[in-house]
Parts: C-alpha cells; sequence; structure tokens
C-alpha cells in the first residue's frame, strides 16, 4: 500500500462534541477484520457516507474500501463502478460495500452525484477508486465537518513552483479570487479528498457535483462554509497524470468557465466588483 507524505494543516479547526465525535488522527491502520471498531459492512444508520468512483480498480479498490471503513465506526461505503471491465464491483460488494453499477462510463465525477443521491450519512466523504487514502489522512475532513464546515476542501494546491505553472492550477486560482476567497489558493472540490454536510449537499444540489467548480462556487456564493482543512499530496497518487501530461486538462478547464459563467450570472457582468469611476455612456 502506497503512503501519502503528511502535512500539518494550515488552519486549525475547532471542535465541539457530537454523536458521532472522531478520535483524534493517529498513524495509518490496515485492514484488520478482527478489530471491533473497523466495521466490515455498511452500518444501518450510517452517520459518515463514503464515496468512491472507480473505473477498472480491482487490484486497489478493497484497499481504498478498507481505509474508508476505518475514519468513522458508523459508516457507509458506496462505489460507484463506472463502466468496469474488470472485477471491481465484484471486489466492493465482497468487501461489504453498497455498490452502483454501470455497464457504459458515465463521464468525469458524474460518479460523485450518484454516489452522493445514494448516501445516507450527515457527512459525506468523497475519494477515489486510484488512490489508496490511510484513513489518518482522511479523518480530518469529517471532523471539520463535524466542526461545523460545510465544505471541507484538501489544501492541495499542486505545484506552484515550476514554470509555466499549469493551466488547471491557474483556473483554479482565479476562480477563488473571483469568489472573494483568494485565502483558499488553489484548494478545490476538483481534488479529493473532501467532505461535505448534509446541509450542503441541500444547498448546493447534488446534479451540480458532477461540475465539481460549479458547486464550490455554489457553496461560496450562497454562504457556505467552505475551508481548506488539511493536506494531502494526491497529485503523486494520480496515476492519470504522466510524464507532465494531464487527459483531463481540457475538461477541467471548462468546468472552471462554466463555474465563472455561473458567477458572473449571479453578481452581475463584472462578478459583483465594482466598476469605478467609469462613465461608460459617454462612449456609446
Amino acid at each position: 500500500m502506497r503512503k501519502v507524505q503528511r502535512f500539518k494543516s494550515r488552519r486549525s479547526v475547532a471542535r465541539r462534541p457530537s454523536r458521532g465525535s472522531l478520535p483524534p488522527p493517529q498513524s495509518p491502520i490496515g485492514y484488520r477484520p478482527m478489530e471491533p471498531q473497523i466495521p466490515r459492512e455498511n452500518h444501518p444508520h450510517p452517520y459518515v457516507s463514503v464515496i468512491i468512483p472507480a473505473m477498472n480498480e480491482a487490484g486497489k479498490i478493497a484497499a481504498v474500501i478498507a481505509e474508508a471503513r476505518a475514519v468513522h465506526p458508523e459508516s457507509e461505503v458506496i462505489v460507484v463502478a463506472n463502466g468496469c471491465r474488470d472485477q471491481t464491483a465484484a471486489v466492493a460488494e465482497r468487501m461489504g460495500a453498497k455498490v452502483l453499477s454501470f455497464s457504459e462510463p458515465l463521464g468525469n465525477d458524474v460518479g460523485r452525484s450518484v454516489g452522493a443521491q445514494a448516501a445516507k450519512g450527515q457527512i459525506l466523504l468523497f475519494t477515489d477508486g486510484d488512490m489508496v487514502i490511510p484513513s489518518s489522512e482522511l479523518r480530518p475532513f469529517v471532523q471539520a465537518v463535524q466542526s461545523g464546515v460545510d465544505v471541507a476542501l484538501n489544501d492541495y494546491t499542486g505545484p506552484i513552483d515550476r514554470q509555466p505553472i499549469h493551466k488547471v492550477i491557474l483556473a483554479k486560482y482565479t476562480l477563488n479570487s473571483m469568489l472573494g476567497r483568494a485565502d483558499l489558493g488553489g484548494a478545490s472540490m476538483t481534488a479529493v479528498p473532501h467532505a461535505l454536510s448534509r446541509r450542503a449537499l441541500d444547498v448546493i444540489g447534488v446534479s451540480e457535483l458532477s461540475v465539481p467548480p460549479k458547486a464550490q462556487a455554489a457553496a461560496v456564493n450562497r454562504g457556505l462554509r467552505v475551508e481548506a482543512v488539511f493536506r494531502v499530496e494526491v497529485g503523486r497518487l494520480n496515476p492519470g497524470r504522466t510524464a507532465g501530461r494531464d487527459p483531463l486538462e481540457m475538461l477541467v478547464l471548462g468546468d472552471h468557465l462554466e463555474a465563472l459563467e455561473g458567477v458572473i450570472a449571479e453578481r452581475g457582468i463584472r462578478g459583483g466588483y465594482h466598476d469605478g469611476g467609469r462613465r461608460r455612456s459617454v462612449v456609446r
């Protein structure tokens, strides 16, 4: 199992007691079936729903589910088997996950919407089937939502010390700046892991999760508490980025343009920024 480099959060999130209080983060644990605090099947009344879109990940999905189960004792794991041609769905079922299978690919990020629609928990945690992230790196996102955050983002911005800076990174920074949330840097719902409160899901809407930047813009515009709470270096775990190329670059850029279009539609043509002392009528 590959390990994720650990970073301390740059932001502290105050904690308050709740019925689903979690223990403080520990070192990563593997799947130990005889250990009672790690459920081996979905809880009938889950407090946390872990949503895992997966496409042809039979070799990793068991480990991904095992770490997801260790996040909280009252959890459910939902695997969206997205056009799989291997045994991903079968392995996930053997691991006790709820499996939503689709014979044809749904398209990027649509699995998040499908999984969220089926989720029963008060907290929704999103990760991916192609990355084994230890439970100790997943818990901080759940804990942040328990403490009052509505959208708990991965405090991962990608490499910004290289020239030229990747277009997707620039798009993330631009969107957050337009939203008046430059403090978020490049933190984005495009990246996993991240978590939502049930309130956030209701306010944003399930369908919007298929376009993560648009969902993030909706969350900020509608007054939800959006914070970057913990850093996980997912860039090193993403198998889709090889030789410096990102096959989803144009799709993600288009998602950010769609999000910016939504900001302008909701805030006005200047995105909520004033026009200074310009007298445009003079030049008409």
